[in-house]
C-alpha cells in the first residue's frame, strides 16, 4: 500500500511538472517565466518533502543538491553578466544544499549521511574565497596548484604498505 502511494505521487510530481514545462513553452505569462526561475529551487524542495516524508535517503539526497543548485540559481538571478561576488554566492548556497542533506537525513532517517559535508565543505570553502578574495583566495590558487601532492602522497603510502605487507609474508 506504501509503495503504491509513493508511485502515486511520484507520477502526480511528473505530470504537474510536465505539464507546467510544456505550457510555459506556449503561454507567455509572466507568472510562468517567474516559476521558470524557482523550477529547480522547487524540484528540490519537492524531493526534499517527498524524502522527509517517506524517511528515505535516497530522495532528500538529489533535493538537496538540486535546492542547493536552484537557490543558486534565483540568488544570482537577475543580472546580464556573471560576476566574482555572484559565483561565490551561488557556490555558498550550492554548499548549504549539501549540509542540508546531512540534517534532514539526521533528523528525519534512520542512517545519518556525513559525506556530503565534504563536498558541501570544498564549495563553502570556494564560495567564500571567491566573496572574500584576499589570502582565501591566494589560498585557494595554491590548492589549485598543489592537490596534484596529496595524490602523490597518497599513493607513495599505498605503494609502501603493499611493499611492508609482501615483506611480512616473506619472513
Amino acid at each position: 500500500m506504501n509503495e503504491r502511494r509513493n508511485n502515486f505521487i511520484g507520477g502526480l510530481i511528473l505530470v504537474v511538472i510536465g505539464l507546467v514545462t510544456l505550457a510555459n513553452q506556449f503561454v507567455e505569462i509572466e507568472l510562468l517565466g517567474n516559476l521558470a526561475l524557482y523550477f529547480m529551487a522547487g524540484l528540490g524542495a519537492i524531493f526534499l518533502l517527498w524524502g522527509v516524508l517517506t524517511r528515505e535517503a535516497g530522495l532528500i539526497i538529489p533535493g538537496g543538491i538540486i535546492s542547493g543548485i536552484g537557490w543558486g540559481i534565483v540568488l544570482t538571478a537577475g543580472s546580464a553578466g556573471a560576476t566574482l561576488d555572484e559565483g561565490g554566492l551561488f557556490m555558498l548556497a550550492f554548499a548549504a544544499g549539501w549540509a542540508a542533506i546531512t540534517v534532514l537525513t539526521a533528523v528525519f532517517t534512520a542512517e545519518t549521511h556525513w559525506w556530503p559535508l565534504i563536498p558541501g565543505g570544498v564549495m563553502a570553502f570556494i564560495g567564500l574565497a571567491v566573496l572574500q578574495q584576499g589570502i582565501f583566495m591566494t589560498a585557494l590558487e595554491w590548492l589549485g596548484r598543489g592537490w596534484p601532492l596529496i595524490l602523490i602522497v597518497i599513493g607513495v603510502t599505498v605503494l609502501l604498505k603493499g611493499y611492508q605487507h609482501n615483506q611480512e609474508k616473506l619472513q
